[in-house]
């Protein structure tokens, strides 16, 4: 848990208060697409077929899975596909990246017992790396190697608590639930880049993946509410498995849209 704290506030440190107004509105989008959008269809999920949800796919995995982004896949696929606009909008996912809005939606939603107490500890680290970065950027470039550090110890101590037996059916319906985050998240994510900005709408389509450092929000969930810790195991291989699919599948959808619209932006234009 300690290092998880390390990581969020690693997080807050990377956003920078002096983008302009074009970043922080395809910030806003992208949230929209990738957080709250999904995040109240999961919590309808959740509402309809309970915690235990269907296919073996819980609650607590989908959730986890479809509001969480990867901010390193995101800046990789701008790169090479959108503007800088587009590169300073990597802010969404390190505001998504983390258990703040699981642990609220599932408080909110009444489908979790979430102490508050668990959401201001989620939210404290991050504000604090938030405040250090924006005074000194030397801080802030101090903390941007901190998840390549972090994750493989977290992760170990992750793994040696899954059961074998959860992190092979897991892990199958983890792919399952990788291609529908990819398909329905980066769906969104063109839509809104298609309704509100110019240029390459395809560029959108980056944002339907799930964070490698998600894996350690649901081992954050199961803390705030143990309710949660029968799924634990499952969600936990299945949320790994959805990181490994949109990293594959993503780009390769996004590299198909920015090809087609980023031809008729350039037609457009001329």
């Amino acid at each position: 848990m300690p290092l998880i704290a390390l990581l969020i506030l690693a997080t807050g440190a990377q956003i920078n208060m002096k983008q302009g107004r074009g970043v922080f509105a395809r910030v806003g989008a992208l949230l929209l697409a990738k957080t709250f959008i999904p995040g109240l269809l999961v919590i309808a999920y959740g509402l309809i077929f309970g915690a235990e949800g269907i296919l073996g796919i819980s609650l607590l995995a989908a959730l986890v899975a479809f509001t969480n982004s990867n901010g390193g896949l995101w800046l990789a696929l701008a790169g090479q596909y959108g503007s800088e606009e587009d590169r300073g909008a990597y802010v969404a996912s390190a505001l998504n990246d983390g258990p703040f809005f699981v642990l609220l939606m599932l408080g909110l939603s009444g489908l979790g017992a979430i102490p508050w107490v668990f959401i201001v500890a989620a939210i404290v680290p991050f504000l604090v790396g938030f405040v250090l970065g924006n005074l000194d950027n030397k801080f802030a470039e101090m903390m941007k190697p901190t998840p390549t550090i972090t994750i493989p110890f977290f992760a170990f101590a992750l793994g040696a608590g899954i059961n074998l037996t959860n992190l092979i059916r897991g892990g199958l319906t983890g792919v399952v639930l990788g291609l529908l985050v990819a398909v329905i998240t980066g769906g969104l994510g063109f839509l809104m880049y298609k309704l509100f900005f110019k240029g390459n709408s395809g560029m959108g389509f980056a944002i339907g993946t799930t964070a490698g450092n998600a894996v350690a929000t649901v081992a954050v969930v199961v803390q705030a509410a143990p309710a949660f810790a029968v799924f634990a195991g499952a969600a936990t291989s299945q949320v790994a498995a959805s990181v490994l699919v949109t990293a594959f599948v993503t780009p390769l959808i996004t590299h198909y849209f920015c090809t087609r619209y980023g031809k008729q932006s350039r037609t457009a234009a001329s």
